[in-house]
């Protein structure tokens, strides 16, 4: 009887998969993209901003970073189906909706941002203070310090806590599937879901699980290419 009712649940052909799920990735990857790269060019400066502007830093102004961390702060303390939700209006002003892609992008750029935002600043306090007096002494301007100091010294770090905010980003795009935002959150809970199609739903979840494993494994890979004196330690 069991038996009989699992098959039962699986409406899609299991032939007719692949062709729900392609498609439906490849949304999840532009969608992915799109806000990594948002993510990635606001992140890092900002990043440095909030760091440079804490107590100890290059340009040290509390009355700016104490808003600017709280902000921050905030948009990171948010679960995303929360912040999704009450920006809807702004949302609609940016891309005039509040369905697909472009609906999604923009909570999820700013989730994102907040995320990786702290992962830089954190980054950047872990540079010895011995490499920014080095790079003050040479005479260098504030901006070389940043981006031929600091920003290269914490690069390692930098690109595990990408990897990190990159599949995140995968898990909000998920929850994005529940206002129709298209790719394999969408599937999922359509498929899943609403019409309990077993087969459907194990599929995305194995599609999910490898493009994740993918992720880590080029972001450990990149991580270990930077820091080779690491490597070659851990390797004797």
């Amino acid at each position: 009887m069991s038996t009989t009712l699992n098959l039962a649940a699986i409406t899609v052909p299991l032939d007719e998969i692949p062709s729900l799920l392609i498609p439906a990735a490849i949304d999840t990857v532009l969608m992915v993209t799109i806000v990594m790269a948002v993510v990635l060019v606001v992140g890092v400066p900002l990043g440095a901003l909030v760091h440079n502007l804490a107590p100890g830093g290059l340009f040290e102004n509390r009355g700016f970073h104490t808003p600017l961390s709280w902000v921050i702060s905030i948009g990171r303390s948010l679960p995303f189906l929360v912040l999704m939700t009450a920006i809807i209006p702004f949302t609609r002003l940016i891309t005039g909706t509040n369905i697909g892609i472009a609906a999604a992008v923009v909570p999820m750029s700013i989730a994102g941002i907040a995320f990786f935002t702290r992962i830089v600043e954190n980054s950047l306090r872990a540079v010895p203070t011995s490499v920014v007096e080095v790079a003050k002494a040479s005479g260098g301007s504030n901006a070389q310090i940043i981006w031929k100091a600091q920003v290269p010294e914490a690069l390692p770090n930098i690109i595990g806590g990408l990897t990190i905010n990159t599949i995140a980003m995968i898990e909000y795009s998920t929850i994005a599937g529940t206002i129709g935002a298209g790719g394999l959150g969408y599937i999922a809970v359509t498929y899943g879901y609403q019409r309990f199609d077993h087969g459907v739903m194990i599929a995305t979840i194995i599609v999910l699980v490898i493009t994740v494993a993918l992720i880590q494994v080029v972001g450990d890979a990149l991580v270990r290419h930077l820091t080779p004196e690491k490597s070659a330690r851990v390797n004797r």
